[in-house]
């Protein structure tokens, strides 16, 4: 039985919540939300709309000691990325294995991170593209640039209004997954417009355009439920447990092992 406390109780995290509780071998044992919210000493039950858990809400501030008393294995944020920082130095120098569904991470907070898995001899799994299907248009992306590599490349991205990083997180790893894949090829690292737009109540899109003097290839994906997020949350809570170091959602779903299988055949050919 895996352990878990939530971190961050908005749209995204009540969906993980319901994907934990449906989970026979994990246990929700703790839950925390940002200081001043309306959440703070209320039923976990309640605020995801089912019947009484027993788990009180409790604050940040708290965290230290909440997890202490709970002994999680394994915690989920999905907060924002200064508090999700905060709490990983914290919950790593108690051991406590992290998974990190947050954006808005620069490059120094992702060292940072990597650091901190370093120094405390804990794990963590940071994965603003959490989604399953994602992590494939990641693999695929890196594959065809690989292939057209004398191609332009462009990425378009619509997300709710409510977002706050623009370009998202995910946009900048598939332009890295397109770089890689050219530079791979032997040729130089191209350059990758983003364009991105955050409308109404949509969750996520992300479309990726190779575009040559004569054709287009598009490889696009979209959630149609934050339930997606949830379900990634779910394979990297089971995959981080008990482990030590520093991942991202394609070592969960060994996605590497699929991509050095097509390098090593494309070498054969």
């Amino acid at each position: 039985m895996v352990k878990v406390c939530i971190i961050g109780l908005g749209r995204t995290g009540k969906e993980v919540v319901k994907v934990l509780l449906e989970s026979k071998d994990i246990k929700i044992v703790s839950a925390v939300c940002s200081p001043g919210s309306d959440k703070i000493n209320r039923d976990l039950g309640e605020i995801i709309g089912e019947d009484y858990l027993g788990i009180n809400i409790v604050s940040s501030d708290e965290i230290k000691r909440v997890c202490a008393e709970t002994t999680p294995d394994v915690a989920v944020d999905f907060s924002n990325s200064e508090a999700a920082l905060k709490n990983a130095i914290i919950l790593s120098k108690m051991k406590i294995n992290i998974v990190i569904g947050t954006t808005g991470f620069n490059k120094s907070d992702v060292e940072n991170l990597y650091k901190v898995t370093q120094k405390n001899n804990n794990a963590i799994v940071y994965a603003p593209n959490i989604t399953l299907g994602v992590n494939v248009l990641l693999l695929l992306t890196n594959i065809a640039s690989n292939i057209l590599n004398d191609y332009d490349f462009h990425i378009s991205e619509v997300h709710h209004k409510n977002k706050m990083d623009s370009p998202s997180g995910t946009s900048f790893k598939i332009a890295t997954e397109i770089q890689k894949g050219v530079i791979s090829s032997g040729k130089d690292k191209p350059e990758v417009t983003i364009a991105a737009a955050r409308v109404g109540g949509v969750v996520g899109s992300h479309k990726v355009m190779l575009v040559g003097e004569y054709d287009k290839l598009e490889i696009t994906h979209e959630s149609f439920s934050r339930k997606a997020f949830a379900l990634g949350a779910l394979k990297a809570v089971k995959f981080i447990n008990k482990k030590v170091g520093y991942y991202e959602m394609g070592d969960v779903l060994e996605l590497s092992s699929v991509l050095n299988q097509y390098m090593e055949e494309r070498e054969v050919i």
